[in-house]
């Protein structure tokens, strides 16, 4: 059983009654870019139910992901901690042995030790097995219930046979993921302790790849794709290279389009059962998206857009980290607002559990803080945000302070200096013109790698 700490236990019984507190959404999807969504300016995609969050709530344009790679980004998100300091350094493989262990405290057992009723529902990725008892799975980590995968789909988006409740692997799941995840949520926010307030953590698998869709979604941007629809199928012994067809985008709009109209139902059922005015809902993705340019044959008919931004998923320029969130919450946030304030994942674990009355570890380092002020238009406080991925890149670590931002290698030695105040796309190396500003940065992100190596919880 996991040690919760004394303090932690004696801070639940002194919080306030479950009903005087909002429910909370979170919403993290898979791989969708800053450009994937209506909301954001894409000219093609229609996403009208997540866009509906940006109009009764605030847009936030700034907004970081703890990692440009889905295990390191939701380790941030569901600690508050640098997923370094977690030793969550890249994505997951599978019987690899890499897992969030327990000593990390997540929201979810934050807002269950303050009255939440919590569960999981989606994509999980930070463990190697969700079939293994001695890696902690997500009911150990503060979910009452879980229902979904580990990695990704297998064979694709449609009937997964890789899908878990709580520790039970279930047979193959009929119809598509978008439509299972938000059918087994208002389940659950059905049948749940209707006296406790809920954390609902979904975690969709749209947009990642494979991709397979709906007909009628296809079929709504059958302009943008070309041939027979065939989704590329994971799981197999060897890539199968015969269904490696570029296709165009259709597909990939398509997969969102169908996401967004699953989430519809979830956002709709609150509206109907008259839980709308509260509940926060949060919509995030876990990194920037997979583009055309793919690096990895399971990519194939990902069309993902970062907005303009250099790079994509796996890098750490701004295309891989900066992505679409949205924060509805009602009475709270002005409707139709927008944030350029800048706000990284792990932001999100310390304003959620203050939201619901939880209590923030102090006995480990946090490295988020609370975004409240800007729902009421105030400032952020200045400070330098700082990642680090072993991933494709040698580009390992980057650290951003004001508007300056420094890339460094494996080695730690500094190798691309942006302005991104007058350079918000990265083309303009200035590494040699601004030698002062780089060694600023360069102790920067020493003191943040110092923090990380002598954290006491970080796994050896």
């Amino acid at each position: 059983m996991k040690f919760i700490p004394l303090w932690f236990l004696l801070f639940s019984s002194l919080a306030t009654h479950a009903a005087d507190r909002p429910n909370i959404l979170l919403i993290y999807v898979d791989d969708l870019g800053y450009g994937d969504l209506g909301s954001y300016g894409h000219p093609v995609l229609r996403t009208p139910n997540i866009d509906s969050l940006a109009t009764d709530g605030l847009r936030l344009t700034n907004y970081y992901a703890p990692s440009a790679l889905c295990s390191p980004s939701r380790a941030g998100l569901l600690t508050g901690r640098h997923p370094y300091r977690t030793g969550i350094k890249s994505w997951i493989p599978e019987d690899s042995g890499v897992y969030l262990r327990d000593a990390e405290i997540t929201l979810a057992e934050v807002l269950k030790e303050a009255g939440y009723a919590t569960a999981h529902i989606g994509k999980w990725h930070l463990n190697s097995d969700l079939s293994n008892r001695t890696e902690p799975q997500p009911t150990d980590q503060g979910f009452d219930y879980f229902y979904g995968h580990n990695a990704f789909q297998i064979p694709h988006n449609f009937n997964p046979t890789n899908i878990y409740r709580n520790k039970k692997a279930l047979p193959m799941q009929e119809g598509y993921t978008a439509d299972l995840y938000a059918g087994e949520a208002i389940r659950w926010l059905e049948k749940r302790d209707q006296d406790e307030p809920f954390f609902l953590y979904l975690s969709m698998a749209e947009p990642h790849t494979s991709i397979a869709n709906p007909p009628e979604y296809n079929a709504m941007y059958a302009q943008y794709s070309r041939g027979k629809i065939e989704p590329i199928v994971n799981g197999l012994k060897d890539p199968p290279k015969e269904s490696l067809v570029p296709r165009g985008p259709g597909e990939y709009y398509a997969n969102i389009t169908y996401m967004d109209a699953q989430l519809g139902r979830v956002l709709g059922w609150l509206r109907d059962h008259k839980l709308e005015q509260n509940t926060v809902v949060v919509f995030s993705s876990d990194n920037g998206a997979v583009t055309s340019q793919w690096i990895n044959w399971w990519e194939v008919n990902a069309y993902g857009s970062t907005g303009g931004y250099r790079g994509r998923k796996h890098y750490l320029y701004e295309g891989g980290l900066k992505v679409p969130t949205i924060v509805r919450f009602p009475g709270v946030v002005k409707s139709g607002s927008v944030s350029d304030a800048t706000v990284i994942g792990m932001d999100l674990f310390v304003t959620l559990a203050n939201i619901g009355g939880g209590k923030v570890p102090d006995d480990r380092a946090i490295d988020g803080i609370d975004i409240q002020p800007i729902f009421r238009g105030d400032d952020l406080p200045q400070r330098g945000l700082f990642w680090a991925l072993d991933s494709v890149s040698d580009l390992e670590f980057a650290i951003q302070k004001e508007s300056w931002k420094l890339l460094l290698d494996r080695d730690q030695e500094p190798r691309e200096l942006y302005n991104l105040a007058d350079d918000p796309l990265e083309f303009f190396n200035l590494i040699s013109k601004e030698p002062a500003k780089t060694r600023e940065l360069t102790d920067e992100a020493a003191k943040h790698l110092a923090a990380i190596a002598n954290d006491p919880l970080r796994p050896n």
